[in-house]
């Protein structure tokens, strides 16, 4: 490993504090060196809130050194306002002389604006250092401005014998397949994407709150599909929690406060999951959990339209029911919480 590739992977490191507060930001990692010395350091702010270099500048106590420092950051500094003025200019106006970049930003703002500012001024600038892993660190960021919609995180708990759920049920709440820590698990995922999509069904047979009460942090959107306007105002998904976008099949406005309505075409029977990816996209949701019963994950594995699976797999036997999915991607990750089993798969 190279200098540059050293400080690279710590601006990566440090980035991933910024993990579920900076959407639909980038999470940003940014170090600032001195005769081979940290002297700054800084992440992306929460949502409006301060970017990674600028942070990092100003947590240099002697800014008399900036002047002859390496400023390294996981991706090319914005060179356009937003709710935040220019990072390529304030990096100019501390005349630091020299920027390693891990990868280049493919939002049309900046897509190399950011790298020709800082050369304008007389910056040495260096691009692509651990280009593949600072790509993957932002993958939710990259997927929503180069495919137009967002990061999708297929997630279902199945029984032993391959079961979403038993035949029949009781009562209106859910049926635990896993045990307290995976659940635990599920409730972290939640704060560290920006939403979470369920099914009409969920919502009626569960009647969940998709919220992260397990796990301090911030709650998803919660997205909801209701063809034919079936949910009951009184639903927790329509609380005060957290915001919720519900995608029905009629044109009304159901919007309030704390909820939204957005319009689909279901008559266009070959396009669901892509039309919820398009209206994802326009509510500038750059990842999400989709948590929904067969049909609503069936929905986005037949178009192909997912880039994770993350599968439990728990002790609890049904012998009959709904059968989870079935998918083909790539085995990555293959652990044990307890007694239950998590894998976690990438589309091909």
């Amino acid at each position: 490993m190279n200098i540059h590739e050293k400080y690279i992977k710590r601006c990566i490191e440090i980035a991933k504090n910024g993990l579920g507060t900076t959407a639909p930001n980038p999470m940003v990692g940014c170090v600032i060196v001195h005769d081979q010395i940290i002297i700054g350091e800084g992440f992306t702010s929460p949502y409006g809130g301060a970017h990674a270099e600028v942070n990092a500048i100003h947590s240099v106590k002697d800014q008399s050194l900036l002047n002859e420092a390496t400023l390294y950051v996981t991706l090319e500094p914005c060179s356009h306002f937003g709710k935040t003025p220019p990072c390529a200019d304030i990096i100019n106006k501390f005349k630091i002389p020299k920027v390693v970049i891990g990868t280049i930003d493919t939002h049309s703002k900046v897509a190399g604006k950011g790298v020709q500012i800082l050369k304008a001024s007389g910056c040495e600038v260096i691009v692509g250092v651990l280009e593949s892993e600072v790509k993957a660190h932002h993958k939710r960021f990259f997927t929503l401005h180069n495919k137009k919609r967002p990061y999708i995180i297929l997630k279902w708990a199945e029984s032993a014998d391959g079961f979403l759920a038993p035949k029949t049920r009781n009562e209106q709440k859910p049926v635990w397949i896993t045990n307290e820590l995976s659940r635990q698990v599920v409730h972290k995922w939640r704060t560290e994407e920006q939403a979470i999509l369920v099914g009409t069904q969920t919502v009626i047979e569960d009647n969940p709150s998709l919220t992260a009460r397990d796990w301090a942090g911030k709650n998803p959107i919660r997205v909801v599909m209701d063809k034919n306007s079936r949910l009951p105002d009184e639903a927790e998904i329509f609380d005060n929690k957290a915001s919720t976008i519900l995608i029905s099949g009629k044109v009304e406005s159901r919007s309030t406060k704390h909820h939204k309505t957005e319009f689909l075409d279901w008559s266009l029977k070959q396009n669901i999951a892509q039309q919820i990816c398009t209206i994802l996209y326009n509510n500038d949701i750059n990842s999400i959990i989709i948590e929904g019963g067969r049909q609503t994950l069936h929905t986005f594995i037949d178009e192909n339209l997912w880039d994770e699976a993350r599968i439990f797999t728990g002790t609890t036997t049904f012998n009959d029911g709904t059968k989870a999915p079935r998918i083909s991607g790539t085995l990555i990750s293959d652990e044990k919480i307890i007694d239950d089993i998590l894998r976690i798969y990438t589309n091909d």
